[in-house]
């Protein structure tokens, strides 16, 4: 009960009757570009789960040289490993939604995993690029192009789901 099966029509219950109401049946596939989109959401996501889990399993190693051996963490403050272990969590979390949006291909969870995303990534990348003093000139353009990344893709992504799901009228019961 309550789980919505492929190709089958979901049932709302009129209020009150106990008598089910058939309703048009939302078509969530990704029609075009899926595999465009697939690519876009993997590049973002699985790079954040493998910086997640090294925030998550090595804190220390990981604010001493993130990224490369460049310290950018170390540059910005002192040392937290519950913070750095929660913001772990938080890339892991993020890098196995994405993946998971490009894998299952459904439209909702595309758009809701890249909006989830981007409400971490905007104020990120704002906070970065506000930030850059402690940084040499390649090291500043190397932050800058990756946030840009983590906020242009997403964005990508949305425009290409930007095609609303085709609504399907519901299947014709059989004649008998």
């Amino acid at each position: 009960m309550g789980r919505h099966q492929p190709g089958r029509r979901a049932r709302y219950w009129r209020r009150g009757t106990g008598v089910p109401e058939e309703a048009t049946t939302i078509d969530d596939r990704i029609e075009s570009n899926g595999r465009l989109i697939a690519v876009l959401l993997i590049a973002l996501g699985l790079p954040q789960l493998a910086i997640g889990l090294w925030a998550l399993l090595a804190p220390h190693s990981f604010y001493s040289d993130f990224p490369a051996g460049a310290g950018w963490v170390s540059k910005l403050g002192p040392y937290s490993e519950h913070l750095l272990r929660d913001v772990g969590s938080l890339f892991a979390g993020l890098g196995v939604l994405l993946a998971l949006a490009a894998v299952l291909q459904r439209r909702c969870l595309m758009q809701a995993a890249v909006a989830t995303w981007l409400l971490f990534a905007v104020p990120h990348a704002i906070y970065h690029v506000l930030n850059l003093e402690p940084y040499g000139t390649t090291d500043a353009v190397a932050n800058i192009a990756t946030l840009a990344w983590t906020v242009l893709a997403p964005v990508i992504v949305l425009a290409l789901l930007r095609r609303p799901p085709s609504a399907r009228p519901p299947a014709k019961a059989p004649a008998g």
